[in-house]
């Protein structure tokens, strides 16, 4: 039994609040004993993207309160992963002690395909979701963290499901954070391309990583009045 520690990000304790349910199901099923710190609350990815840093140092002394430990850090979002692993230690380059607690934190953050995949080498989760698939690699975490061939692989092992490939798996779905708010109409148009790529690949579900894309593409399908729908890795890895 491994035990970890669930980060379940501000998101989807938001607005998924059953993508933390399949989270634990999921771990479970792979041997898990999950605990979920539950005074959690941001990563600080928002306002570290804003330029507001003092604000996400005062976030970030939070999260090192609530994440102290020893266990593994699953995290089943690629930008929240991302922030925690590669710019949380920065934010404390002129306190010594803030550094080395953000950097022993750091070290135990994964997120969730890749801890399946890498870490404990499951690629079964005994899943069943008859349907055609096409999966969505968030940027920071193709780009920054390595990750899409773990879920790939998840998804290819999950009995009656159709995984389709698109004809540009590595265009970004427009959202970027502040980007969305900031530029509307570039990152309108930069979601438009990219669901007429997941339509057009016959995809019933657009499967990803992070509940902040699926957020936004969600919200254009419903424009485009499409009868895709949005799904996390979690939730189809933890159906039956």
């Amino acid at each position: 039994m491994v035990n970890v520690s669930l980060f379940t990000t501000c998101l989807v304790q938001g607005l998924y609040p059953q993508v933390t349910g399949a989270t634990v199901e999921v771990l479970t099923r792979a041997g898990c004993r999950v605990t979920i710190p539950k005074s959690q609350t941001c990563c600080g990815q928002v306002a570290f993207n804003a330029g507001l840093l003092e604000e996400t140092r005062r976030l970030a002394i939070k999260t090192l309160d609530d994440l102290e430990g020893n266990d593994p850090i699953v995290v089943p979002s690629g930008s929240c992963a991302d922030m925690l692993t590669h710019h949380l230690p920065h934010l404390f380059d002129d306190s010594p002690e803030l550094l080395r607690r953000a950097l022993a934190v750091s070290k135990r953050v994964t997120e969730l395909s890749s801890f399946l995949v890498d870490h404990l080498g499951m690629t079964d989760l005994g899943a069943r979701f008859d349907a055609t698939v096409a999966f969505h690699n968030s940027c920071h975490g193709m780009r920054n963290l390595g990750l899409g061939p773990q879920a790939a692989t998840l998804l290819e092992n999950v009995d009656s499901l159709r995984l389709v490939k698109l004809s540009r798996p590595e265009e970004c779905c427009g959202f970027g954070g502040l980007f969305a708010v900031e530029l509307p109409e570039v990152s309108a148009a930069i979601m438009a391309s990219k669901l007429a790529d997941v339509e057009a690949s016959g995809a019933q579900y657009v499967v990803g990583g992070d509940a902040s894309c699926l957020l936004h593409l969600a919200g254009g399908l419903h424009r485009r009045q499409s009868a895709v729908e949005v799904k996390h890795l979690a939730e189809i890895l933890a159906s039956r």
